[in-house]
C-alpha cells in the first residue's frame, strides 16, 4: 500500500531529468519522494526534510531503494536547485491534469506572488516572483512559473497557459494580464477570458468606464444587459456587490472592439461597504470594469468568475504563507526557491483534496495546517492523502 501511494504520485514526474552525473549516490526517484512526502507532513526547509527522512528511515526503505541511506539536506539543496524547473513544471501539469475534472465550466483564476526572501544576493534583493494558475472552484493549484519580477508577469503568463490544457475553461487575470496577445492566446487554447481593465491600458479603460458609468445612470436604457446582486456579512461590515454585463461592445467603437480578440461582453463590478461600527453609517463604493470574450448577458457567471479570482489570495497565496510559511523561505541558490515552491503546491493539491471523517462519517473541518501535522502524527492519514 505504502508503495503504490507514492507510486500513484511519482509515476508523473520520471520524465524530470537527473542534472548529476551518472555515478550519483542518491536516486532521483528517492530525493523527490522524501521530499514529497516531508513537505505533505509539514517540513519547511531542506534540514526538515532530512530530519523527517531520517525519522522514517526504515519505513521508507520498505518502498525505496535508498542504497546510501537519507540524503543530507546539502544533497536536497544542490539537486532541487539544479532540478530543470520547466521540466518539473511540465510534470508538474501532467499530474494536476489528472487530478483535475473536465475543463469544461473551470474557472482558472492566474495571478502572481512573490517569495520575499528567496534573493540570490542579500545586496540585490530581487526575490523570485511566481504565476499560477489555480482551478478556483475545486481549489486546485494547476501550475507556476517563475519570473525575474512582477513586472515581468506579461511574458511569464502566455507561458503558463501555453503549458495548460484550457478548452472549455474561463481564464480571470487582473489588470497586469489585460494585454491584447494574452486574450488571443486564450482564445487559441478554445477558452474564455475576464479580464480586469485599469489604467495600464488607458484608451479601453476610458471607453468602458464611460459606457457603463453612463448606462448606470441611465438604468441601461437601450442596451441589452443582465444584472446580479449578492450581500455578505461579516467581519464587522455589509458588504453588497452588483454585477452588470452588457454584449453592446459595438458602442466601443469597432476599432477599439476588433483590436481585442474575441471581445464579446463588458462587465463592471459595483462594491458597497458599511462599517457596521461607524455610528455614522459611513458607506464607500467602488467600480471595478471588466472585457470579456463570453457572449451574452450572464451576469451570473460573470460574478462567480470576478468574485471565485481572489480564491487565489484567499486559498493560495494565504494558506502558502500563514499555513506554510512560504515568505519566510531563505532558499537562494539556483532553482531552489521555486522547486521548492512546487512542492509545497503538491502539498496544497492533496491536502485540499483529502478529508479526515469521524466514525460517523462527517467530514472534520480543520485547516491545511492540521492536516500536515496529522500527516506526520499518523502514517494511515499520510497514505490516504497521497492516494486523495
Amino acid at each position: 500500500m505504502d508503495a503504490q501511494a507514492t507510486e500513484s504520485l511519482l509515476r508523473f514526474f520520471r520524465g524530470i531529468g537527473d542534472p548529476r552525473a551518472s555515478n550519483a549516490r542518491h536516486a532521483l526517484d528517492d530525493l523527490l519522494g522524501i521530499a514529497i512526502l516531508a513537505v505533505l507532513c509539514g517540513s519547511d526547509s531542506w534540514q526538515a526534510v532530512e530530519a523527517w527522512g531520517r525519522g522514517n528511515h526504515d519505513w521508507l526503505a520498505t518502498f525505496m531503494g535508498l542504497p546510501h541511506g537519507i540524503p543530507s539536506h546539502d544533497t536536497f539543496d544542490r539537486v532541487f536547485a539544479a532540478l530543470d524547473p520547466l521540466a518539473f513544471e511540465a510534470c508538474f501539469n501532467a499530474w494536476t491534469a489528472a487530478l483535475a475534472e473536465n475543463g469544461n465550466g473551470l474557472l482558472v483564476a492566474v495571478d502572481g506572488k512573490t517569495l520575499r526572501r528567496s534573493w540570490k544576493h542579500a545586496w540585490s534583493k530581487t526575490p523570485v516572483h511566481l504565476v499560477s494558475a489555480f482551478a478556483t472552484a475545486n481549489r486546485l493549484v494547476l501550475g507556476q512559473l517563475a519570473t525575474d519580477a512582477k513586472s515581468n508577469e506579461i511574458t511569464a503568463i502566455p507561458k503558463l497557459l501555453a503549458l495548460l490544457n484550457l478548452a472549455g475553461s474561463t481564464v480571470t487575470i487582473d489588470a497586469m494580464g489585460c494585454q491584447r496577445d494574452i486574450a488571443a492566446q486564450i482564445i487559441r487554447q478554445k477558452a474564455h477570458y475576464i479580464l480586469a481593465v485599469k489604467e495600464n491600458q488607458p484608451t479601453l479603460h476610458q471607453k468602458v468606464k464611460a459606457l457603463l458609468d453612463e448606462a448606470i445612470l441611465d438604468g441601461f436604457a437601450g442596451l441589452r444587459h443582465g444584472d446580479d446582486e449578492q450581500t455578505d456579512s461579516g467581519h464587522g461590515r455589509i458588504e453588497t456587490r452588483r454585477v452588470w454585463v452588457t454584449d453592446g461592445v459595438e458602442h466601443l467603437g469597432e476599432d477599439l472592439r476588433a483590436a481585442w480578440p474575441g471581445l464579446a461582453a463588458l462587465a463592471v463590478v459595483e462594491s458597497t461597504r458599511q462599517d457596521l461600527g461607524d455610528l455614522s453609517g459611513k458607506t464607500s463604493v467602488e467600480r471595478r470594469y471588466f472585457i470579456s470574450s463570453h457572449g451574452g448577458t450572464d451576469a451570473a457567471l460573470h460574478a462567480a468568475a470576478i468574485r471565485g479570482h481572489w480564491g487565489i489570495e484567499n486559498s493560495l497565496h494565504w494558506t502558502l504563507d500563514v499555513s506554510m510559511n512560504e515568505d519566510q523561505c531563505r532558499l537562494r541558490a539556483g532553482h531552489g526557491a521555486e522547486n521548492f515552491s512546487r512542492l509545497r503546491r503538491i502539498a496544497i493539491n492533496k491536502l485540499k483534496r483529502w478529508e479526515i471523517k469521524k466514525e460517523n462519517g462527517k467530514v472534520m473541518k480543520i485547516s491545511l495546517r492540521i492536516k500536515q501535522k496529522s500527516c506526520g502524527w499518523s502514517r494511515k492519514f499520510l497514505l490516504e492523502a497521497l492516494l486523495a
